[in-house]
């Protein structure tokens, strides 16, 4: 039988592998993205560009990134592979419009902060990051039970918030 310390030795190694190909996969998705946004027409129009949701910006089909208001992002439930058109006007603002959702998938997870003060879902031992404006919008804190989207193919780092399931408690502390 193994003893303690070889069992927490091993289990560390299968961790460590399991995070790194969930980078891995992360990062082909990432390249997955870039490469749709590359497959899109330019459009002759100069104040409409189409482009990808990345989970904070949309990349245009020249590579271009355009940030992405994350009050819209978070309203409208954008997640990594949405299509958008981005409509610069006369006075110099920008109009975003999803054009092209992707397929979604929900999942339930837990909200959690990391140190850094950003917001993850953790969904089965899977980490997803959610916007701030999300949180905010929902008074979300951590322990919090939160439904998402995530996209149905591939594995995105960011999921959308589309509502809190459960509250914690905060009268325990």
């Amino acid at each position: 039988m193994l003893e303690e310390k070889e069992l927490q030795s091993i289990k560390q190694l299968l961790d460590t592998a399991e995070n790194n190909i969930r980078q891995a996969r992360a990062l082909l998705f990432s390249t997955e993205v870039k490469n749709k946004a590359k497959s899109l027409d330019l459009i002759a129009d100069q104040n409409v560009v189409e482009g990808v949701f990345d989970g904070e910006n949309m990349i245009g089909p020249d590579g271009r990134v355009h940030l992405v208001p994350a009050n819209y992002a978070s309203k409208s439930k954008l997640i990594p592979g949405d299509i958008l058109k981005l409509t610069v006007q006369d006075n110099g603002g920008f109009i975003f419009k999803q054009i092209g959702p992707v397929k979604r998938r929900k999942i339930i997870g837990v909200l959690e902060e990391t140190s850094a003060g950003k917001h993850i879902i953790n969904y089965e031992g899977t980490k997803y990051r959610i916007l701030t404006a999300s949180v905010t919008y929902f008074k979300a804190e951590p322990g919090d039970k939160m439904v998402c989207l995530v996209p149905e193919k591939g594995e995105s780092e960011w999921a959308a918030v589309e509502n809190v399931l459960e509250k914690t408690d905060r009268n325990e502390e």
